[in-house]
């Protein structure tokens, strides 16, 4: 939010520079993310009067002025391209010898065979706006002579706060200042709001058909309006300030009285309202075109406001095109409501919107400040634009607003929180400068919070605002008296810091991402998986519950290689979410990773290879070894649908299903416009990292024995297979099983392949004769060939 530092001084006395305000402010809570100046830099700029226009005997496009500079001398010459340049106007004049932004100097020059001696300026050439029609025009009481800077405070600050969510009331220039109150114990000093005088009265029936989501509405009729008119410069200037544009008269005050009182307000074309005003919710096959051509279809659960055709306005949002204000438009109904936060909260974003009317109205609007609102704003318009005011319509359900409580703070739970003493006098103080009513009691204080603070509701937040005023900065700096625990690790579980150092260790960086993510990425990498919806989604590429850690890893490689950056690996550990009975959702603890690019850095002595499945298979392998028992894991070969139908598995421990390996399907490669093929892997973290309690193994004292066997096999049939055969027969005596040798081609027949193994044997009680060996690995050739159909090979 960005507010001038001159618009705040008339409201209160500000004691400080405009960098130290902004410093107090963020110690107060209200950051100051930057701080800037009304306009650029630019010098010999005075206000000067126009006292002829005529036109330039060689070009049609220009005039040539005669210009009063103030300075009791002869009238300046200057020629000038404005459309609007005209006798009697008083506006920017840039004298010999000025500086404009950019770097422009003005000096005395011919157009056309015609001397100019200046030149006349429009906002966009002095830095005030984006863009001009013509050159600037100021109010006929504008002093000629005078510096434009010091004429238009021009050397003023401007604030851009960040203001939290829970604190709507201080999105104001109001707001702000009363945070100045509550720091400094200066007076707050409103301008002075008489109620407008009736000239006529007409009045437009109101209804609240929903109380409860709207309490309170009041509404005029002003007739006679010039929207044609120009807003003025002062008040065109204070809106660019504050970070609008100006538009038009009507809508240029609806803005000002947001800002300045916070208060949302919407004027509309009185001729186009038919037969009055309702706010209601909106009803089945209702459609609404809003200002800027969007169509919305509001439900039954979407505050409107509506006239005897249908909904004018999302509540709280934005009005419709239908009843807009225009510049023919000459009779008007200027609204201020207060609508519950809960019936404007989620709404805006539910059709895409982010108004400054719903980002207030969610987070809570004063519920007695409609009226001074109505009357700031009549008063402005009649100011600025004419019209003739009618009465006041009010509509109020006084037992639907909001009404504060008082809220206790006890004297020893304040000492216990602030691990300070802090004066009596000194917390009244904080409490009563934010505008609340204070009484002593035996504990300790009771405050009644103004109607504007939505925040206060319970002890500790009258607490954090006491320290707010007082300063963080204030309290002593004490260590930490809290006991610490030791808190045991069990030995069946290896501890999560020496799992994911066992990743970082192989080059894997871990990430953090959200565990809402993007339903099309989700629905693409998981079509047959229901993904739980939010209600109310903060963005429509976060709609969603991931059911696995892969979107965000996907994600994220995306944008590291819109970066350049091509070689990746990458972990998270975190929740999935899975549908459950009941329409429930249950929480799964994860751990999955990404690899992509090349297999080593980039080096002199190797050459480039992508990574591929079996590289992340032994990164995997190697979190299996953390367990202790590396045994009972296995790889099966596997599908689902994001992964390469033939180079994905799915990873099983003691035969139950942990997780997932492989590399991302092309198609899905090509459709996210990756640059390779990322291998992924997904572990449920619960059952892939439990371990067993470690046993102490004595070592053999008697020799190993190495037999080989090469045989052939039909190519489906795993390697896990071998090995549980193997394993099965030799029992406690196989101590290694290495696989050395698989082959295809010249030699084999077709469908099938020749693979050979090592397998080392001992015994733990004595020496193994040959004759054992032989008998052994004669039962396993045996096995092999009449369980799996191998070939033995001699």
């Amino acid at each position: 939010m960005k507010i001038p530092v001159s618009w705040l001084r008339e409201w209160v006395d500000v004691p400080w520079p405009a960098r130290e305000l902004g410093d107090r402010l963020t110690m107060a809570g209200f950051e100051l993310e930057g701080l800037e100046a009304a306009a650029p830099g630019f010098t010999g700029v005075i206000v000067g009067e126009i006292l002829s226009a005529e036109r330039h005997p060689q070009a049609d496009k220009l005039q040539v002025c005669r210009v009063a500079d103030g300075g009791g001398g002869e009238p300046l010459q200057v020629v000038c391209g404005a459309p609007n340049a005209r006798a009697g106007l008083r506006t920017a004049l840039a004298v010999v010898g000025a500086q404009l932004p950019g770097g422009l100097a003005i000096k005395a020059a011919k157009l056309r065979g015609i001397a100019s001696g200046g030149m006349l300026c429009s906002a966009k050439e002095l830095g005030l706006e984006e863009s001009s029609e013509g050159i600037l025009e100021l109010p006929p009481e504008a002093p000629v002579g005078q510096s434009l800077r010091e004429y238009l405070d021009l050397d003023d600050s401007i604030l851009e706060l960040n203001v939290t969510p829970n604190r709507g009331d201080a999105m104001s220039v109001l707001g702000i200042a009363r945070e100045v109150v509550a720091l400094t114990g200066a007076a707050l000093h409103p301008p002075v709001i008489p109620p407008a005088a009736s000239c006529h009265v007409d009045t437009l029936p109101v209804r609240l058909a929903a109380p409860r989501a709207c309490p309170g509405f009041a509404g005029r009729i002003i007739r006679g309006v010039n929207n044609r008119s120009r807003s003025p410069a002062w008040l065109r200037e204070r809106l660019r300030r504050a970070g609008q544009r100006s538009i038009s008269p009507v809508v240029d005050v609806t803005n000002y009285v947001l800002l300045e009182l916070g208060q949302p307000m919407h004027a509309y074309d009185l001729d186009r309202v038919q037969s009055g005003i309702e706010v209601r919710y909106g009803r089945q096959d209702e459609s609404l075109e809003l200002l800027g051509g969007r169509r919305v279809e509001p439900d039954d659960d979407v505050l409107v406001i509506a006239d005897a055709e249908g909904p004018v306005g999302l509540a709280g949002i934005m009005g419709g095109a239908r009843t807009a204000v225009g510049e023919d438009t000459s009779d008007l109904f200027l609204e201020v409501a207060w609508f519950a936060p809960e019936a404007v909260a989620g709404r805006a974003r539910r059709f895409g919107l982010h108004t400054d009317a719903s980002q207030r109205f969610e987070r809570g609007v004063d519920p007695v400040n409609q009226e001074r609102a109505m009357e700031r704003a009549t008063s402005l318009i009649v100011q600025i634009a004419g019209g003739a005011p009618g009465p006041l319509v009010v509509a109020r359900h006084e037992e639907h607003l909001p009404h504060r409580s008082p809220v206790l703070v006890r004297r020893r739970q304040l000492d216990r929180l602030l691990g300070a003493h802090l004066p009596d006098a000194e917390v009244e103080r904080a409490l009563k400068g934010l505008g609340m009513q204070v009484a002593a009691t035996d504990a300790g204080w009771s405050a009644l919070p103004p109607a504007y603070r939505f925040d206060i509701a319970i002890e500790v937040d009258l607490i954090e605002e006491v320290v707010r005023l007082v300063g963080l900065d204030r309290l002593p700096e004490m260590p930490a008296c809290s006991p610490q625990r030791i808190r045991p690790q069990p030995e069946a579980r290896p501890p999560e810091a020496s799992v994911l150092e066992t990743l970082s260790a192989r080059g894997y960086q871990e990430i953090a991402s959200f565990a809402f993510v993007d339903p099309l990425l989700q629905q693409r990498l998981f079509p047959d998986v229901p993904a739980p919806a939010l209600a109310n989604p903060i963005a429509s590429d976060l709609a969603v519950m991931r059911v696995s850690l892969w979107p965000g890893l996907v994600k994220t490689a995306i944008e590291n290689q819109r970066r350049q950056q091509d070689r990746l690996r990458l972990f998270e550990h975190g929740v999935r979410f899975a549908p459950a009975p009941g329409g429930e959702c249950r929480e799964i603890d994860s751990l999955a990773g990404l690899a992509l690019g090349s297999r080593l850095p980039e080096q002199w002595g190797v050459d480039a290879v992508s990574v591929d499945f079996l590289d992340v298979k032994a990164d995997v392998e190697a979190l299996r070894a953390a367990t202790g028992q590396a045994e009972s894991f296995t790889f099966e070969a596997g599908r689902i649908p994001c992964l390469h139908p033939g180079r994905g598995a799915r990873i099983l421990r003691n035969g139950d299903a942990v997780g997932w390996l492989g590399e991302l399907h092309p198609e899905i490669v090509r459709t996210l416009g990756l640059v390779g093929a990322p291998v992924l892997f997904e572990l449920d973290y619960e059952a892939a990292t439990r371990a067993g309690l470690p046993r102490f193994c004595d070592i053999s004292r008697f020799p190993q024995v190495r037999r080989d066997v090469s045989f052939t096999l039909d190519e489906a049939v795993p390697l896990s297979r071998v090995r549980e055969r193997v394993t099965l027969l030799a029992s406690s005596l196989l101590r290694d099983l290495r696989v050395f040798d698989i082959f295809r081609g010249a030699g084999v027949e077709v469908g099938r392949k020749s693979m050979a193994l090592g397998l080392i044997f001992q015994d733990k009680n004595r020496t193994l004769t040959d004759a054992d060996v032989d008998a052994l690995m004669g039962a396993i050739r045996t096995d092999l060939v009449g369980t799996l159909g191998a070939k033995i090979r001699e």
